[in-house]
């Protein structure tokens, strides 16, 4: 896989992902931020090779590289005891994001960025019919995909059962549910965010033990899938802060 962009290579190399090489357009580490993780990049003693642009443009997939292009192994998703772990090692309730049938690889680099910037444990994603982790959702990330784990199920809903013979309470977020504000999310709580297209799907909705709402004030009823995550989490984010 290849991890592009000065952020998102910065931030694998921070978090010790395992990288083969690095591509670096010539004279990209001449420059502030570029010069900057240059000199990491060689103090950690990772393999680089300086490339004209021309190459570089062929190297990468997503046309915008800013110079870097960090060649690693496939992207490794965790176990869901591994999330659980991490809860229980920052002594926080659990706080997990599912996304029920997400599939442009836009939103999940999105929900992934805001899911590690507010704290959530981890985000759960589907095995089919769904995006998974490639370079787009590293990009868009920021790097964010290297520090949150992400896990991969085969059934949302049978992986939702199990969650909530665990304890955890399992949220939706949905345009016809109860208010985020008149929820309690300060416990143990899966939040289920739908896809961009048809929300979240009817079994999944009735696997479920509430449904929450986003208040809407506009003309326009809905909200782009990860934004709608963005808003729901750090209410949630609030509620928990306000009841430590």
């Amino acid at each position: 896989m290849k991890i592009e962009g000065r952020n998102a290579v910065s931030e694998a190399v921070k978090a010790g992902t395992e990288i083969d090489k690095v591509y670096i357009e010539k004279g990209a580490e001449q420059s502030g931020s570029g010069g900057s993780l240059f000199r990491t990049i060689r103090s950690k003693g990772i393999k680089f090779q300086f490339l004209p642009r021309p190459i570089m443009e062929k190297e990468s997939l997503t046309g915008k590289h800013q110079g870097f292009i960090a060649v690693t192994a496939d992207f490794v998703y965790s176990e869901f005891s591994e999330v659980k772990a991490l809860a229980s090692s920052r002594n926080e309730p659990l706080f997990i994001v599912v996304l029920d049938g997400v599939s442009d690889p836009h939103n999940l680099g999105s929900v992934l960025r805001v899911c590690e910037c507010a704290g959530v444990h981890g985000v759960v994603i589907p095995k089919h019919r769904a995006a998974s982790v490639n370079e787009t959702v590293v990009r868009v990330s920021a790097g964010a995909s290297e520090h949150i784990p992400v896990v991969r199920v085969g059934n949302i809903n049978a992986f939702l059962e199990e969650c909530k013979a665990d304890g955890i309470f399992v949220y939706g977020a949905e345009a016809d549910g109860t208010p985020m504000y008149q929820a309690n999310l300060s416990g143990d709580i899966a939040l289920v965010i739908g896809s961009e297209g048809e929300g979240i799907h009817a079994l999944t909705r009735k696997t479920c033990d509430e449904i929450v709402s986003i208040p809407m004030f506009g003309e326009v009823n809905s909200l782009n899938a990860s934004v709608a995550c963005g808003v729901v989490v750090y209410e949630a984010v609030r509620q928990r802060n306000n009841r430590s």
